[in-house]
């Protein structure tokens, strides 16, 4: 009898022993819409960095990855599993390469963390195939940028509205976007930024000013996508008109006609620097940290990475008047919408440049934001 007793109490204890172990273990959570890990390109990867980076204890990820954008293939970083596609995160690719990714997820997620809509079409199949958690971030309303013909924009915001309907969770990054999805679709969102406490005030290091000698004087600074929604022919054009100082734009001038005719416009302009994409957020703080003004002419979208880490290093800011920009940037910028305005704004400033500038909010920093996305996923 006794025997028996104990023999019962031991496979009572092993089956707790098995359900403790299974309750613990972490949940898997697949992160789409992104171009890869490590982050190199924009926004959504540095939030897959940080999120990865924080939380990969807590949670077993898999970030999907594309193969155009990394000659070298990782099998991990931060603990995550990487699985490349061999699609463009971007353009008409971006459809497939989330929708792959959203169907191979199928088979092991607990959760999809889907950054951006392109692949919101699939989302109602996917949320009758799927028992885990769909959190959408729908970023800014894509299908209003100007680089996409009428019927991508068609499809963009068909699928804008599909992946809102059909999601669990839907996350705004910007207030504005939050009245977007409740006035338009009468759904809740939650509001989670991003962090912008990774940023560095740094020095010019003697390597940077032996390969960019013009940083030696005085310079303002734009770093971003070379796209017609982020204003970059109004920026140029105010700042080819400024010979008196240096300007510097950071980005992708091979990416698109606009990029490449833009580019040969200005190659005249000696005052004018125009780098191709730097990834380096060290090189980057230090472009940042010591221009005398930096000038952001994003006009969709909800909060952008970029401004809010230009805000964090505290350089005079100049940004296109928009509400995105002004509900992130409030006092610490100056507003202009167009070339003529940038221009007066420019020509009053000097490197001895003082202003009083806002404290950096605690909803900017990526521990803040980590919380926020724990907190979705386990909810």
């Amino acid at each position: 009898m006794l025997q028996n007793y104990l023999g019962v109490v031991e496979r009572l204890l092993l089956l707790q022993k098995k359900i403790v172990v299974k309750d613990m273990r972490n949940k898997k959570i697949a992160i789409i819409g992104t171009a890869g890990i490590p982050a190199r390109y924009g926004g959504f990867e540095t939030l897959a960095e940080h999120l990865t980076r924080l939380l990969g204890e807590k949670f077993d990820f898999t970030v999907y990855c594309s193969r155009k954008n990394y000659e070298q293939k990782l099998s991990s970083h931060n603990n995550a599993q990487l699985v490349y596609l061999p699609f463009g995160s971007n353009g008409k690719q971006s459809v497939l390469y989330d929708a792959c990714a959203m169907f191979h997820a199928l088979f092991y997620a607990e959760a999809m963390l889907v950054l951006g809509v392109s692949g919101g079409l699939f989302i109602p199949l996917v949320r009758l195939l799927f028992r885990g958690k769909i959190i959408v971030n729908i970023d800014g309303l894509e299908w209003k940028r100007d680089k996409w013909r009428w019927y991508a924009k068609w499809y963009l915001r068909l699928s804008e509205a599909l992946a809102v309907y059909f999601s669990n969770i839907i996350i705004a990054d910007h207030p504005i976007i939050q009245d977007y999805v409740k006035q338009i679709y009468n759904k809740e969102s939650e509001y989670v930024a991003y962090g912008a406490d990774h940023v560095v005030k740094r020095p010019l290091s003697e390597e940077l000013l032996k390969q960019y000698p013009f940083l030696k004087q005085p310079y303002a600074l734009s770093v971003c996508r070379i796209e017609p929604e982020n204003n970059v022919h109004v920026i140029m054009d105010a700042m080819t008109r400024l010979g008196m100082m240096n300007f510097v734009v950071i980005g992708n001038w091979t990416a698109s006609q606009y990029a490449r005719d833009l580019k040969d416009q200005c190659l005249r302009y000696k005052n004018v620097h125009m780098l191709d994409s730097i990834y380096d957020q060290t090189i980057l703080d230090q472009f940042r940290s010591n221009c005398v003004a930096y000038i952001h002419g994003h006009s969709a979208g909800g909060t952008n990475p970029s401004l809010v880490e230009a805000i964090a290093l505290s350089p005079p800011t100049l940004a296109y008047k928009v509400g995105y920009n002004q509900s992130v940037a409030q006092n610490a910028a100056k507003y202009f919408l167009t070339a003529s305005e940038l221009y007066l704004i420019a020509q009053s400033m000097r490197s001895e440049t003082s202003r009083e500038l806002i404290c950096q909010p605690n909803n900017y920093q990526w521990g803040v934001v980590a919380e926020a996305y724990l907190r979705l996923i386990k909810n």
